[in-house]
């Protein structure tokens, strides 16, 4: 399969290094607007700094896109037009008519497109988003992901502030989990935000938490900050909590807040029922690596397999949606309406 990796940030070089090892994969060429320094397995293939002229000249089958928010949809749409498969580092777009825009073209050229959800690949998520949903709705859900960088990483998320906030940016994957768990339609978001320094654009904030309702009567809750001020306590909350009792990740030892593995990482599961606590341990987690080889054997398997992506693509732009709606509602300090369907 010849594929074509746009961006190589740290997730572009960590899907490349993917299907590098994946021998039924063939990189075609790295795409890259700037000069980028690369680990050596990489350092051979193909370098362009033109994305349209790499699609053209290598015709791969399948193009990883992980480049940033605002060229997602444009280089996805492109690519498909041009025969190939997609997979899009998430957020699958910077609006929700880009994103429906996205699908479309995936249908209309029946094409495969993956989303990064990467938590979809973690055993230990998938661990517990079942026991949530076997303890029953409806439900409570208290996340977060605040992230004390400095230095590169907070030069990382300043660049990636120039065009979305954290609250999307990180949102996404958490609300996907929300809505993996409930099953249920958004009705309506609340958000609030603070932008906390004078390095980013007035417009913009780094620092943002929203609410949003169910239709089943679940309510969530989600926190997201990026920057050198923030506070390492408490940054990393994960309880889904019910009627029949609760599922929280309890792993103490998480690393830093900027730590990519930490984000991940669950260690292990408390199980709470009323008179009854299940504490399962969760040893012999994949890392970064692994999970970014996990997620593109599984779109290299969809391709082949002509796995039915239609869920997938659904709940890609169903979470995109919940989190662009809380960032409006921070910019227009009103809650949002999303109706009985998404």
């Amino acid at each position: 399969m010849r594929v074509l990796i746009a961006g190589l940030g740290n997730m572009g070089r960590s899907h490349a290094l993917a299907h590098h090892a994946d021998p039924r994969s063939q990189i075609v060429g790295l795409v890259n607007r700037s000069t980028v320094d690369l680990p050596d397995a990489l350092a051979d293939y193909p370098l362009f700094d033109d994305f349209e002229a790499a699609l053209a000249q290598t015709k791969p089958d399948l193009v990883v896109v992980a480049t940033y928010t605002d060229t997602h949809a444009g280089y996805a749409i492109a690519a498909m037009e041009a025969g190939a498969h997609v997979f899009v580092e998430k957020p699958l777009a910077g609006n929700v008519a880009d994103a429906a825009r996205v699908v479309e073209a995936a249908k209309r050229r029946n094409r495969k497109l993956g989303v990064g959800y990467i938590l979809r690949h973690h055993p230990s998520w998938q661990r517990l988003i079942a026991e949530a949903r076997g303890l029953g709705g409806p439900y409570v859900f208290r996340l977060n992901l605040n992230q004390q960088s400095s230095g590169p990483t907070w030069e990382t998320h300043k660049a990636l502030m120039a065009t979305t906030s954290p609250l999307v940016d990180c949102g996404v994957h958490y609300v996907d989990v929300m809505c993996q768990i409930t099953d249920a339609m958004p009705l309506r978001v609340n958000g609030m935000g603070l932008r906390l320094s004078d390095e980013i654009a007035p417009d913009m904030y780094n620092y943002g938490q929203f609410q949003v309702i169910f239709d089943d009567g679940s309510v969530g809750w989600y926190e997201a900050g990026w920057g050198p001020m923030m506070s390492e306590t408490a940054f990393f909350v994960k309880d889904v909590v019910s009627p029949n009792g609760a599922v929280s990740i309890t792993d103490a030892n998480k690393g830093a807040s900027d730590d990519v593995d930490g984000h991940t990482r669950v260690g292990g599961l408390l199980v709470h029922r009323p008179g009854n606590d299940q504490l399962i341990d969760l040893p012999d987690e994949p890392g970064h690596q692994a999970l970014c080889d996990a997620e593109q054997a599984w779109m290299v398997d969809a391709i082949l397999n002509d796995m039915d992506l239609s869920r997938h693509m659904t709940d890609a732009v169903q979470s995109l949606r919940i989190c662009l709606a809380a960032d409006e509602s921070i910019r227009t300090g009103q809650t949002i309406q999303l109706g009985e369907t998404a």
